[in-house]
């Protein structure tokens, strides 16, 4: 019998003479004395029926509470909440899901720390449920493994795959009168086909894709659709990790497989190359540093704008171009862009993976390019859709004939042929942002780099759709849109009303979009989010007014408005309360304490540390 080098955390509810209470409470939910013996595996799932990412998730709970079984662990399910950002959108819900983020890891650390589970299989799979589950992690920091629900298929429309961002923007043009109600209708109703976190690098698939990366969850996590039956693989796969790591850190002493030990510095690194190199929503920048600040890890808004400088962009997705994940997938998926990097010399290969091996090790098995990859790694990338509309989770069994191998023209590009030299976001700085602000240069006509032009004030998201929709806005200006950061929201609603309104009105290639608010990952043009500090901060964007001039340098990595330090500071002393001006909206308690203890978004939107 192997000597324990760490006590189990378990041991605290289930050993001893003044723990019999406890045991009965244990045998009264029909847990045995043999099953008490074992490490306790907390399963949390976030299925509910309200995120359609998530609405099947309890077959994934499920196939891994029997994986813990058969390998020697007692599972323990318990749930997670989790909001739909794209339900949530353009009214009072959106103050909630980013305030919800907080929820998520407050609530897996009472259970985890309440009940002294060993360790945690976090199922996730949509928005600020995922960065939620990984803050928890790296909060607790006992052995975790994170497995995702996997990515919906895109819908089909007149012969084209689409996704939920067509449906924002056909909305758009419906409101502009540019389409009728019944080709609206019918978009609407073929865009997202079942169950999945949306087909495009939105958000969710982003966030899903950087836990590969960050060294958290196993190759396929991000880009397996939800449907196919190799997504089902990972969920046994991952059911056997969490015994095997907890095994291996309770009664080895092996402390290589605690989050904190992966998730280093050199891994946010690498995870923030990666989504600079796949032009990843802007909200994962939010949540990469949401998750290094609960990790004690010294990781900035300084760093991701270094990394940006040097990583260029290797793959273009939905809605920056006609790809889905499915296709990042067929093209061998994360770990092919990891491969391209590691090629050009971008990451730090030494990291430490879930699943006991260095990237180093990693990358020649799960990269389909290098001669020496597993086959698994093969039939991760020919998991084909079967092309109809399915809810069930790991339901369809189709498969390529062969995997996307083209680095020249594909949908993964190597570094010769990128899509972009510099990369896919970019961080500004300038009077307007002292402390920076975010843009996805994927997403921006390189023609718009450079932006100047006459900025037209809003107080509100609510203020500016409904300008933009009355002809207010003009080719060559700056809508600024303040008041909707983490504070002044309170809770940062994302902007994809506003940018797809301005794309019906064929305005996104003539105006640029400035806010303290936030981005889907379906947002495109020239949209520039996370301005920090924001408005209800004190933020120097409150000072912005009507006609002032706006200068955006994307290259120079600069954004200010055109007015002497004087003027700004006769303005600031005008203002006797940082507040919106006009604009009525009923904040609700619990927001009002989010608003009192959260910070601006170039800390991640954190709460500020007591």
């Amino acid at each position: 019998m192997r000597e324990k080098r760490n006590t189990m955390r378990s041991t605290t509810v289930k050993k001893g003479s003044t723990r019999a209470a406890h045991r009965s409470l244990f045998y009264a939910m029909g847990y045995t004395e043999d099953e008490l013996k074992k490490p306790l595996i907390g399963i949390c799932n976030a299925q509910n029926e309200i995120i359609p990412g998530h609405m099947d998730l309890d077959r994934i709970a499920k196939a891994v509470k029997y994986g813990v079984l058969e390998n020697g662990g007692t599972p323990i399910e318990f749930p997670a909440i989790g909001i739909c950002d794209g339900i949530a959108m353009g009214h009072d819900g959106m103050k909630y899901p980013l305030a919800s983020r907080e929820l998520v890891a407050d609530s897996i650390e009472a259970v985890a720390n309440g009940h002294a589970f060993d360790a945690l299989v976090l199922i996730p799979n949509c928005d600020k449920i995922v960065p939620g589950m990984l803050m928890a992690a790296a909060r607790l920091n006992i052995p975790t493994v994170v497995v995702s629900g996997g990515p919906m298929l895109p819908g089909r429309y007149q012969g084209k795959d689409i996704s939920v961002s067509t449906v924002f923007e056909a909305a758009g043009r419906f409101e502009a009168g540019k389409i009728s109600k019944q080709e609206l209708s019918a978009i609407e109703h073929c865009a997202c086909p079942g169950c999945g976190s949306c087909s495009g690098m939105f958000t969710a698939n982003s966030m899903n894709c950087l836990t590969e990366a960050l060294g958290l969850s196993l190759p396929g996590n991000g880009t397996i659709v939800a449907t196919h039956v190799n997504r089902r693989r990972l969920f046994e796969d991952a059911a056997a990790l969490i015994v095997r790591n907890a095994e291996r850190y309770y009664f080895e002493g092996d402390e290589r497989v605690l989050p904190r030990s992966i998730a280093t510095k050199a891994a946010f690194e690498n995870a923030m190359s990666l989504d600079i190199a796949m032009g990843g929503s802007t909200n994962t920048v939010l949540h990469l540093l949401a998750v290094a600040h609960e990790a004690g890890v010294d990781f900035t808004m300084q760093d991701i704008d270094r990394l940006s400088r040097r990583v260029p962009v290797l793959c273009k997705v939905a809605p920056n171009s006609h790809y889905h994940i499915q296709d990042v997938n067929r093209a061998g998926g994360i770990f092919a862009i990891l491969g391209e990097l590691d090629r050009a010399g971008l990451l730090d290969t030494s990291v430490l993976r879930v699943d006991g091996r260095t990237l180093g090790e990693a990358i020649p098995a799960c990269d389909i390019l290098n001669p020496a990859a597993a086959d698994a790694a093969r039939r991760r990338a020919l998991s084909a859709p079967a092309g109809h509309y399915s809810r069930e989770l790991g339901a369809q069994h189709s498969y390529y004939e062969e995997p996307d191998t083209d680095r020249t023209a594909g949908c993964i590009r190597d570094v010769e042929h990128a899509y972009f030299r510099d990369g896919g976001l970019a961080v500004l700085t300038g009077n307007i942002a002292r402390q920076g602000c975010v843009v996805k240069t994927a997403g921006v006509d390189e023609k718009l780099f450079v932006f100047r032009g006459p900025a037209r004030v809003y107080e509100s998201q609510e203020q500016a759709m409904n300008g933009i929709l009355a002809d207010e806005v003009q080719p060559g200006e700056v809508v600024v849109i303040r008041y909707e950061g983490p504070k002044g929201g309170p809770g940062m609603q994302e902007m994809l009303y506003p940018t797809s309104y301005l794309k019906s009105k064929h305005l996104d290639k003539a105006c640029a979009l400035v806010t303290d608010g936030r981005f889907s990952g379906g947002t495109s043009g020239l949209s520039i989010g996370h301005v920090s500090p924001e408005a209800a901060a004190g933020g120097d964007i409150a000072l912005v007014r009507d006609d002032d001039r706006i200068v955006i340098d994307i290259p120079n990595r600069t954004i200010d408005v055109v007015l002497p330090e004087g003027e700004l500071d006769r303005r600031r002393e005008a203002i006797v309360r940082f507040e919106p001006v006009g604009r009525n909206r009923v904040v609700s308690r619990a927001l009002k304490a989010y608003a009192s203890m959260v910070t601006s978004a170039d800390r991640g939107g954190v709460r500020e540390d007591i």
